[in-house]
């Protein structure tokens, strides 16, 4: 697995943690359901551009062979 993905990852179940933590708890503030859904969107976002990168890579490698 490439390090990229790993932190897309970790982006990605970090920000769902803040946002079912933010729903769950009575008390959480705001703020905590905004940067769940920050940190989620830039997961994805990063997780998005990496596959558009790479979604070629089988081909380039079966015409090698």
């Amino acid at each position: 697995m490439n390090n990229s993905q790993v932190i897309n990852t970790i982006l990605i179940v970090l920000g769902g943690g803040l946002l079912i933590y933010a729903i769950a708890a009575e008390g959480a503030h705001a703020y905590f359901k905004i940067i769940g859904l920050i940190t989620i969107m830039s997961g994805l976002y990063r997780a998005t551009n990496f596959w558009v990168e790479t979604k070629d890579d089988h081909k380039e490698e079966e015409n090698k062979e």
